[in-house]
């Protein structure tokens, strides 16, 4: 995979559409052989931990849970911004699904500058 895109994501799961639409491109992407991260700030930190998101779907789009497993079973991690977890009382040790990895500014910055494309949703 030479491009990359990273999908930053800081609405929460009161947001159906905007959280459910980086997922629908970021397995779009996956599929297409594009390398795809998604980086969950703010309130979507919530979209990393275990059950949350099982009920969220968007009008016309298949559930966000499915758009999550496809995402992971295609190899895509889920960057979780360890302070943004915090403030929420998020216990990332055994809160978070599996392919969630708890980071901080630094490897956002990483992956930002490393993008093809970067879009913020």
């Amino acid at each position: 995979m030479s491009e990359k895109l990273v999908f930053m994501v800081t609405h929460g799961l009161d947001h159906p559409e905007h959280v459910t639409i980086p997922f629908v491109m970021a397995v779009a992407a996956l599929a297409s052989d594009v390398e795809a991260v998604i980086g969950l700030q703010a309130d979507a930190v919530e979209l990393a931990v275990k059950g949350r998101p099982d009920s969220i779907a968007a009008d016309g789009f298949p559930p966000l849970i499915k758009l999550m497993n496809d995402y992971r079973e295609l190899g895509g991690k889920l960057l979780v911004c360890g302070p943004c977890a915090k403030s929420r009382h998020i216990d990332t040790v055994t809160q978070l699904v599996e392919n969630a990895e708890v980071v901080a500014a630094a490897r956002f910055v990483a992956e930002l500058t490393s993008a093809t494309n970067a879009l913020t949703y």
